[in-house]
């Protein structure tokens, strides 16, 4: 049975809005009063709202964390996701002792390496070299031990030529790289990772998770990571939590985790979806999505289907001027973001020859085969050769497809495959003996 590596005991952060400042004199006194003399609880940590950043707080104080209890296991892997200001970062900051919790206690069991930002525990006049003898120092480790590790550090970083250079003269991509290897490569017992790893490009982040896996397999080290990437927290992670306003939502294994995520970003009752206030898209803008609808067989708008069924996704698209021989395409992505399907309009026969003003396009997928998951819909509008990019949404809308039993009643594993299939079974009678 595996140790604990961390307890996290009622953990709650309660941070004060606007100017810290005014009357801070006064609130310290009072809270001296009730708690010294009057014997009562803190009245500070009796008030305060929950961290929901949509809603315009009409309070004083505001709880970036609440109640957190958790325990991590030694060698485990735990993936935190959630939306910006979920409260993960204030969750590592206290792990890593940046800052202390309001209420609550942890206890961890060995050395912890940090990277929550971009810089972290960098002297920005040092070296490189420097900086890695000095963070190992911080991590309690000797000058031997620092120097053994020290050309795999390097070597890791890929910064060998720049490493008697000033680390305020590195890019954010040469720091974060450098920071990294150091605090995988110093032997921590636990390595907390923020979502600073975004600033690498796609062959560092590849380096680095594959030693966060080899961290943790091979040497039983625990892992706690934080990110938006959901392809990077499901390869690395098999358990997760979800936190929404400081509390956490769901804890379990990260593929169910997450797609309790990505239906909080689509919730199920928007079926019809304004496109034209998209700010992640790319392209000259000649031609616009605008809306987005998936309706089922009988016209009705919903975000739900059983495997089997029949959906049709209707394009509301719009040009600023005549445009001629475009080309009009959609993909689907899995949760982890693998695509599975490419779909052109050239490739069922179906073009418009010119768009002037507004158009809707109806796409019909059917008899749909996808095992029980939520997908992603991709946009695409371009130059009949490909050449140009009107427009393009990576992430538009997203779906759900669940096995409500019409066609199979047996469990259905997404790590089975892509498809369902029921092909035609036939038995052609007794296998014939094969002569030599």
């Amino acid at each position: 049975m595996s140790e604990i590596a961390i307890i996290f005991e009622n953990i709650s952060k309660q941070y004060r809005l606007g100017n810290i400042g005014t009357g801070t004199l006064s609130h310290d006194l009072k809270r001296w009063w009730t708690i010294n003399v009057l014997g009562k609880e803190d009245p500070y940590l009796k008030i305060g709202q929950v961290n929901d950043r949509t809603v315009k707080s009409t309070g004083e104080y505001v709880w970036a964390l609440k109640d957190i209890n958790l325990e991590v296991k030694q060698g485990e892997v735990l993936g935190i996701i959630g939306r910006n200001g979920a409260g993960k970062s204030t969750l590592l900051k206290i792990l890593s002792r940046v800052t202390n919790p309001t209420t609550g206690s942890i206890m961890a069991r060995g050395r912890i390496a940090s990277l929550l930002e971009v810089g972290t525990g960098f002297h920005p006049e040092m070296t490189g070299r420097e900086n890695i003898y000095m963070n190992g120092s911080i991590m309690g480790m000797t000058k031997t031990e620092i120097t053994r590790k020290f050309d795999e550090i390097v070597d890791f970083a890929g910064v060998e030529k720049y490493i008697d250079t000033p680390v305020k003269r590195y890019s954010s991509g040469m720091t974060v790289r450098l920071g990294f290897a150091i605090a995988a490569h110093l032997e921590p017992e636990i390595l907390v990772i923020d979502e600073v790893l975004a600033v690498g490009d796609a062959e560092f982040q590849k380096k680095a998770i594959g030693k966060m896996q080899d961290v943790s397999q091979e040497f039983g080290r625990t892992v706690l990571f934080v990110t938006h990437n959901m392809a990077a927290v499901q390869k690395l992670c098999d358990k997760g939590i979800l936190l929404e306003d400081g509390i956490i939502k769901e804890i379990g294994l990260m593929t169910s985790v997450v797609n309790t995520y990505l239906k909080m970003s689509n919730s199920d009752d928007v079926t019809s979806l304004d496109l034209t206030t998209c700010k992640e898209r790319k392209g000259s803008g000649l031609i616009l999505f605008e809306r987005i609808v998936i309706s089922d067989d009988n016209g009705v708008n919903c975000r739900k289907f059983s495997i089997g069924d029949n959906l049709t996704f209707n394009l509301h698209i719009k040009s600023i001027k005549r445009v001629k021989n475009f080309r009009i395409a959609f993909q689907i992505f899995e949760a982890d973001g693998t695509a599975i399907a490419n779909m052109i309009d050239c490739d069922s026969k179906f073009e418009l020859e010119e768009i002037e003003g507004k158009e809707v396009i109806s796409i019909t997928l059917k008899d749909i085969r996808f095992y029980p998951e939520t997908y992603l819909v991709g946009l695409y509008l371009g130059s009949s050769n490909f050449s140009e990019i009107y427009d393009y949404i990576e992430k538009a809308i997203s779906f759900e497809v669940i096995n409500d039993g019409k066609l199979t009643s047996r469990l259905l594993s997404r790590q089975a495959g892509l498809l369902f299939l029921t092909p035609k079974w036939e038995r052609r009678g007794k296998q014939m003996k094969i002569l030599s």
